[in-house]
């Protein structure tokens, strides 16, 4: 099976077509752990029967809360991967944001060598728009030097460069096959020694990419990043933009004062150009609803032995799981929590009615 973990605080309806983008899409079940309390991303979470939600906030943390949303991200992943090296239905785990959905080719991850343990999904990035009648469908990829330099002389980029041409990540994201000595960070996986790891990647390992796909989404978004804490990292291409909203927040205007200027922000730093993009044939159309993966469900046991796992190690210091940490700390972890051995023939999924 193929497992995402995300940690998350988002609107329902983001969340309800997240959910459904990346079950169609190729995976099988999400771990969906609530970074605040939201009641209605708790209810509906709570009867999906691909989702296991956590409300990962207050008790979770055992007075010990990373202020950083980024290492409560990092964290929660390894948590989570710990948890399931103790099953045996979870094949592979991806780390993945709420505005991200992982568009695998499962036959193309099947045909991943016996000993490759990381895997990387290449990032489409969400065109920008000031507005879309109806859900993104057109996305970015990496362009080549010549691409480029094309939109550099056009005037659409001031750089040569993805890293001027996408708003967000260009490294993608990875997925392991969960293992105790593997760290699962936001886009690398790194070694007990603290060394990265290179990421196997073939054709059909993708992820969709909603980076401020318009400008009401680009308001909430950063607003939500600049509330989440001091330390979340932000790409040197990005940090005026930050500069620029963080500023104009703090001078308390309304809503209503504040909307034209932070849309004149978006516009100036963040809007892409998409007829001239989609007239050159750099863009992907891809309709993540539209994928058609059925997801393999979960057996009443091993969701129930899942259940049992996360309510044991909720409440608990999270130190030992945290990557750079020997692995021998998160395994007497677990076995302190009662977190057994490996369940083994826990293929049989039933769904669960």
């Amino acid at each position: 099976m193929i497992v995402t973990v995300s940690t998350v605080k988002d609107s329902l309806p983001n969340v309800q077509r997240w959910v459904g983008g990346n079950l169609a899409s190729g995976m099988d079940h999400m771990v969906v752990m609530l970074d605040a309390a939201q009641p209605d991303l708790s209810a509906w979470l709570g009867d999906q029967p691909h989702v296991t939600v956590v409300e990962a906030y207050d008790d979770w943390w055992a007075g010990a809360r990373p202020e950083g949303l980024n290492a409560r991200q990092i964290t929660n992943a390894n948590v989570v991967k710990a948890l399931l090296t103790r099953t045996s239905w979870c094949d592979w785990l991806f780390h993945v944001d709420a505005d991200e959905v992982a568009r695998i080719d499962r036959a193309a991850l099947a045909g991943a060598p016996a000993d490759v343990r990381v895997a990387r999904l290449a990032p489409l990035e969400a065109v920008s728009r000031r507005h879309w009648e109806g859900p993104p469908t057109w996305f970015k990829r990496l362009l080549d030097d010549d691409e480029l330099t094309l939109l550099r002389v056009l005037g659409v980029v001031e750089r040569a460069d993805n890293e001027a041409y996408f708003h967000g990540h260009v490294r993608g994201k990875v997925g392991i096959r969960p293992a105790l000595d593997l760290g699962l960070m936001l886009h690398r996986v790194l070694d007990p020694t603290r060394t990265e790891l290179e990421p196997w990647s073939a054709p059909g390992l993708d992820l969709l990419h909603y980076e401020s796909v318009d400008g009401e989404e680009f308001v909430r978004k950063w607003t939500a990043i600049l509330a989440a804490g001091p330390q979340v990292a932000l790409r040197p291409t990005r940090e005026p933009t930050a500069v620029a909203l963080r500023t104009l927040i703090g001078k308390g205007l309304t809503p209503e004062q504040a909307r034209p200027y932070l849309m004149r922000i978006f516009e100036r730093t963040t809007e892409d150009d998409f007829d001239t993009l989609r007239d050159l044939d750099l863009l992907v159309e891809v309709d993540p609803a539209a994928g058609g993966h059925e997801p393999a469900p979960l057996s009443e046991g091993a969701r129930e032995h899942l259940a049992a796992l996360l309510t044991a190690v909720r409440g608990e210091g999270k130190e030992p799981f945290r990557p750079g940490r020997p692995p021998e700390r998160a395994a007497k972890a677990l076995d302190r929590l009662g977190a057994g051995p490996r369940i083994r023939g826990a293929r049989s999924f039933l769904r669960r009615s």
